[in-house]
């Protein structure tokens, strides 16, 4: 029996005499234990168990039991801190499911008082209508909990204006090691442990004096300045940035900050990015809340991303400043004098709100980039080290020089207003002797930081990657501080252990490195890599942003398991081989179980991370020479059933009959490993086959020159178009749109006529293999794929446009078929020559026609809109004339997924989230619009309502309507099953 298992089960033991209701919080399981291993950082350190405390009692009770038997602490809020300080070996007690309540937030005193796991986003709408805010914003200020920006001191781009955490903090609760819960208050020397501090300060004033609090952003180790006399012996500001080492707080006082109504942008252009920081001590006299600054590099990877990039001020280095005022006047009048002051070759004052947002999305979307646009994976480590403000241009050319010494790269920007530099570096740490140039490295940036006054943290805590350099910024007298701060309040170094006192060496437990032999990055390099991109900074686990899909399943269960981090984390996992084994392990398939393939991660996802596809490969290899699942043999295959079915004349009819009897019916479900709950689809004689317009792709490109004729020129029965001749287009029929009832064939054929194109239907049978994508049949998809280029690669080599219908087979041209295929030459081509119908459409400068009146509710298609991209729909739609609310999210369906045995409860919550209250809140008489066959039988199944394709929509509305759609273009009724 090993040390741990001994420790878990006098743990176990303890925990169940102090609180037996605490044993169902805790979680011993491998699966848990993967989730916890990391956090945003370079480590791994696989915990002994994991629990999320519903109260303080038993957030005291785990803590009692702990100290009694001596397992470790760490306590950790949404785990987004890239310095490894939210991983250890013991007990990780996640205070963010629960203890996450504002108890009360009071206008007049400008104060809140909240739990630890409140996110600070959710503070800051809390005092929006009071024009007060939480004021350290965080790039992570979606999910990061206040108990997590306490433990950091954490500051963000706004701390120039509003002050650090620590700067924010009235009063805290503090549980301590004994499991004593003491208040501390500013000045008050009565609280436990608060007079020991005192005397510790007062005994060291000089070293204090001399050595803290040189400037704003030096927030590592301690910060021993709060203990002097002359601060007021500001306790609870103390323990911000103990990065819970000395105990876990379980409430907070904290400071709001009134918002200034008025608000304007300052873009500064200069020659260079150390020439715009040499400039920053000349913005500061202007009361900037806001000082970002970042080069020509940034601005490029932006660009090569596919990202908008608005027009900038002349000059390859950037300073954007936010001010803020009561008054237009008074703020447009000091922006104005700071450009004049500035020295930049070019400044603007921007008070426009969408062109000043244009601009701080470069900012944003670069710094997002930064880690994933190197040649090689960059990592964070020496992520956010801070010099004073007036010497940051000197810095900043002397760590470009350190770059070049040790061969790294890296792309740096920052809060430039106070000194504070990010950058993620491309530390070989795979490699056999990555950990000893990583420490290098760091060990050298550590000593050039030093030598100019600054520290080696400026706002993300030293943890595991910084807590060991220490002593290159502050002498052995202010370190031997630290430790006698532990020993007060944490004797038998209970908390976070290895943090800021008695460090772990910085290459230690790194977790690339652990990865860089194991089997499955032997056999597997590229899924290994592509796994290992996940940084945990935890976009997937925040409230979702208008307009994002990522991540559905998190938003409808909670759960970490079910985010798309929380799965790469057990794919790490997997890959090291030592915790999770195989590609069958149960945890994996846990956590790829409620995996809707959405693609939202591969949009919204800052390191791009493409779980849809790692799933297919999770699935690819667990059932290589295996016995599959009834419903890859069935839904998996459907499109070659399908086909068998449409060789048989009157087949799909006799089906569509034997299927409405209910006891066949059920039989059909259970075969297909359907649940019971859903209605089946209906089946239809081939759309493209029956078409008028169909021909085969050899005949369409051998005849390019070929006058347009009455039978291709046709548009809503006028024999004429409105638009032009724009030449032919071919129009790719995917297996759902031709076999299974409700194509919109002929409505997409007469709005891409009325274009001006001669639109011809794709004779041709193509399938793209999605069923088999989503259902892990990779060898198989490749063989559909490559029949598939045999048919419209000459289309393409012809520049014969090719439109599909169902946007998520249209995307596997468009993204899975480059990966599946990634030596084939014509998957580049037919990839560009792949297109929606509003593309083609807006390609055309095409009016659409008057939507005006209609209130429209938009489903896009996850695959829509985190690949294709649902701009021009939406475009179209305005430009018609219609209310459009477009839904964020997913509708749940997603292909087999909400059909399958053991899914439909989970579909249908998801729904719930976006797509039913969409159709609620619109009312009876709104359209609903979608594209994606899935979201169009979501929506029939849940909501009893038909949704229509944009092509339906459109061509209801042409003049002389032929395409059959049933809307009624006078008005807005809503159509109903």
């Amino acid at each position: 029996m090993t040390a741990t298992t001994d420790i878990l089960q006098d743990f176990r033991a303890t925990l169940k005499r102090l609180d037996a209701s605490a044993m169902e919080i805790l979680d011993d399981s491998r699966l848990a234990r993967a989730l916890y291993s990391s956090d945003a950082s370079i480590y791994r350190v696989v915990p002994t168990a994991v629990c999320h405390p519903r109260s303080t009692d038993e957030l005291s009770a785990l803590v009692i039991a702990a100290h009694q038997v001596g397992l470790p602490i760490t306590t950790r809020g949404a785990g987004t801190t890239c310095a490894g300080n939210a991983v250890g070996t013991g007990l990780i007690i996640d205070t963010s499911a629960h203890l996450n309540h504002i108890l009360s937030l009071d206008p007049h005193t400008r104060t809140a008082v909240v739990e630890p796991g409140v996110v600070q986003d959710w503070l800051r709408h809390a005092g929006a209508d009071h024009q007060l805010r939480f004021g350290p914003d965080p790039s992570t200020s979606t999910r990061c909990t206040i108990g997590g920006m306490i433990g950091n001191n954490a500051c963000g781009p706004r701390a120039l204006g509003y002050g650090r955490t620590g700067d924010n903090i009235v009063d805290l609760d503090l549980l301590t090691a004994d499991g004593h819960l003491t208040t501390l208050r500013r000045g008050d020397l009565a609280a436990p442990f608060a007079q020991r501090l005192t005397d510790l300060a007062d005994a060291n004033l000089a070293t204090i004096r001399t050595e803290f609090a040189t400037f704003s952003r030096q927030v590592s180790g301690y910060s021993m300045e709060w203990l002097l006399p002359e601060r007021g012996r500001n306790f609870p500001a103390f323990i911000a940035g103990t990065e819970a080492t000395l105990g876990i707080v379980t409430r907070a006082t904290v400071q709001l900050v009134h918002e200034a109504p008025v608000s304007v942008t300052v873009a500064l252009g200069y020659p260079s990015m150390p020439e715009a920081a040499d400039a920053v001590t000349a913005l500061l006299p202007f009361a900037p809340v806001a000082c970002e600054g970042f080069g020509r590099r940034i601005v490029d990877v932006v660009s090569r991303a596919g990202r908008p990039v608005p027009d900038l001020p002349r000059g390859d280095g950037w300073m954007f400043v936010e001010l803020r005022g009561e008054e237009d006047a008074e703020v447009t009048s000091r922006a104005q004098a700071m450009v004049a002051a500035s020295g930049c070759l070019e400044g603007w004052v921007v008070s426009h709100p969408g062109q000043a947002g244009a601009l701080w999305k470069i900012r944003a979307d670069g710094a997002g980039l930064a880690g994933i646009s190197l040649d090689k994976p960059a990592w964070a480590g020496w992520e956010d080290s801070a010099v004073p403000a007036r010497d940051l241009g000197a810095y900043l050319r002397d760590f470009e020089a350190l770059l070049d010494d040790h061969g790294l790269h890296g792309l740096p920007y920052g809060h430039f207003g106070e000194g504070c530099l990010h950058c993620r570096i491309d530390f070989p740490l795979d490699q056999p002797d990555g950990p000893q140039r990583y420490r290098a490295f760091v060990a050298e940036a550590a000593h050039l930081v030093a030598r100019y006054g600054g520290s080696v943290s400026g706002e993300h805590g030293d943890g595991r990657a910084r807590s060991a350099l220490l002593d290159s910024m502050y002498s052995p007298d202010a370190v031997r501080l630290f430790s006698q701060v532990k020993a007060i309040f944490d004797p038998d170094n209970l908390f976070n252990p290895g943090i800021l006192v008695d460090p772990a060496p910085v290459e230690a437990d790194i977790r690339a490195h652990e990865s860089a032999l194991s089997p499955i990055t032997i056999t597997h390099p590229e899924f290994a890599a592509a796994v290992h991109r996940c940084t945990g900074v935890g976009k997937c686990i925040a409230h979702t942003a208008p307009g994002a899909v990522m991540c559905p399943s998190y938003q409808a269960s909670g759960l970490e398991v079910d985010s798309t981090r929380g799965r790469a984390s057990v794919l790490k996992e997997m890959v090291n081989g030592t915790l999770i084994h195989g590609w069958d392990s149960p945890e994996v398939e846990r956590a790829l179980d409620l995996c809707m393939a959405c693609k939202g991660c591969a949009r919204d996802c800052p390191t791009g991370i493409d779980m849809a596809s790692y799933r297919s490969t999770v699935l690819d290899e667990k059932y290589r020479h295996r016995l599959r699942p009834r419903s890859h043999l069935t839904m998996g295959l459907l499109p070659r059933w399908e086909r068998m079915l449409n060789r048989i004349p009157g087949a799909p009819s006799l089906a569509n009959a034997v299927l409405s009897v209910p006891a066949f019916a059920r039989l059909a479900r259970w075969v297909a490993g359907v649940d019971q709950r859903r209605p089946l689809p209906r089946f239809q004689p081939s759309a493209r086959l029956a078409s008028s317009h169909a021909a085969s792709a050899r005949h369409i490109a051998a005849n390019q020159d070929m006058a347009p004729s009455s039978t291709t020129s046709t548009n809503s029965g006028s024999g004429t178009r409105r638009n032009g001749d724009r030449g032919d287009v071919v129009i790719w029929v995917d297996s759902f749109s031709d076999m299974l009832e409700g194509s919109d064939l002929s409505a997409v054929v007469a709005v891409l006529a009325d274009a001006g194109y001669r639109p011809r239907v794709l004779a041709d049978d193509v399938c793209c293999g999605l069923t088999w994508i989503t259902t892990g049949q990779l060898d198989g998809a490749r063989r559909r794929l490559r029949a598939g280029l045999d048919v419209l690669a000459p289309l393409s080599d012809a520049h014969v446009p090719v439109v599909g219908l169902e946007p998520s087979c249209t995307t596997v041209w468009r993204d899975d078929a480059l990966r599946l295929l990634p030596d084939d030459s014509r998957v580049h081509r037919v990839a560009r020559n792949m297109h929606t119908v509003a593309e083609m459409l807006e390609a055309a400068n095409w009016t659409p026609p008057s939507l005006t009146g209609h209130t429209i509710v938009a489903q896009p298609h996850c695959h829509h809109a985190s690949i294709l991209g649902f701009g021009p729909d939406k475009r179209l739609l305005e430009a018609a004339g219609a209310t459009v609310t477009v839904v964020s999210g997913c509708c749940g369906y997603a292909g087999n997924f909400g059909v399958e045995n053991g899914h439909y409860d989970f579909s249908v919550t998801v729904a719930q989230q976006n797509l039913l209250p969409a159709i609620e809140e619109a009312g009876p008489h709104a359209i609903i619009l979608a594209d994606g066959f899935s979201c169009r039988r979501q929506t029939s199944d849940l909501a009893g309502r038909r949704a229509l394709t944009l092509s339906e929509l459109f061509a209801s509305h042409l003049p002389d309507n032929v395409a059959g759609s049933p809307v009624d273009g006078s008005a807005g009724a809503a159509i109903t099953s």
